[in-house]
């Protein structure tokens, strides 16, 4: 089986990660930016870099984006080329279309025009440095709509040693442990009697508000 092929539009600090990231997986990546200097600095890291304007139609046919299995808009501050960007991408015929937005407003227009994945990724971090300054025990954290989210939690002191049936976080904060890990061992949909041990994390889900109980409960350091 083929492996996904990758175009991404917009070489800034988030799309050249995200094209680095690929190339590094092993995936065969575009990297399409209208600055000649940003394609040279990419360049090295992609199977393929090319200095264009993303908002010519026809320049875009030409590139055969629609070959590509998924294309990632990561435009930075130009709004409307973003937008138009989009627009011609999803004209074209592309399977899978990932777009970064700038707000809120941006990102409804985005959901609208067609693009199958919204990403906020100023916002997300902005939300994972919270979620630690609330709690240093808190990992990650992965918004999955606009009430629910996954936590990744290092097991807090008042947990070790202690069984999920004894520490009841259902019930205490209507949240749902999913998974425990341990070193490099996940334990999924783990039962009531499980212990949880020293270094081990939790993956938790629920609403955002019950997580930040939860998280507020058990905050160290």
């Amino acid at each position: 089986m083929a492996k996904k092929q990758f175009a991404v539009i917009g070489m800034g600090r988030f799309g050249s990660s995200v094209a680095d990231a690929l190339s590094k997986l092993g995936f065969e990546v575009l990297a399409i930016d209208a600055s000649e200097q940003k394609i040279q600095e990419i360049a090295g890291s992609v199977t393929h870099a090319v200095s264009a304007d993303t908002t010519d139609e026809e320049t875009l046919r030409a590139l055969g984006i629609r070959n590509f299995d998924v294309v990632v808009v990561a435009i930075g501050a130009d709004i409307q080329a973003s937008i138009l960007t989009t627009l011609i991408l999803k004209d074209l015929g592309v399977p899978r279309l990932i777009v970064k937005a700038q707000n809120e407003l941006h990102g409804k227009v985005l959901s609208k025009i067609g693009a199958d994945k919204v990403v906020f990724p100023e916002r997300d971090m902005g939300l994972r440095v919270a979620h630690h300054l609330i709690s240093p025990n808190i990992l990650d954290y992965i918004e999955l709509s606009d009430d629910y989210s996954i936590v990744e939690m290092k097991a807090p002191t008042q947990f070790i040693g202690k069984n999920l049936k004894q520490l009841d976080v259902r019930a205490k904060f209507k949240c749902n442990v999913m998974a425990i890990k341990t070193g490099v061992k996940m334990n999924i949909s783990p039962y009531a009697e499980d212990i949880i041990h020293e270094g081990d994390v939790l993956v938790i889900v629920g609403k955002n508000n019950d997580l930040t109980n939860l998280e507020i409960a058990y905050a160290e350091g």
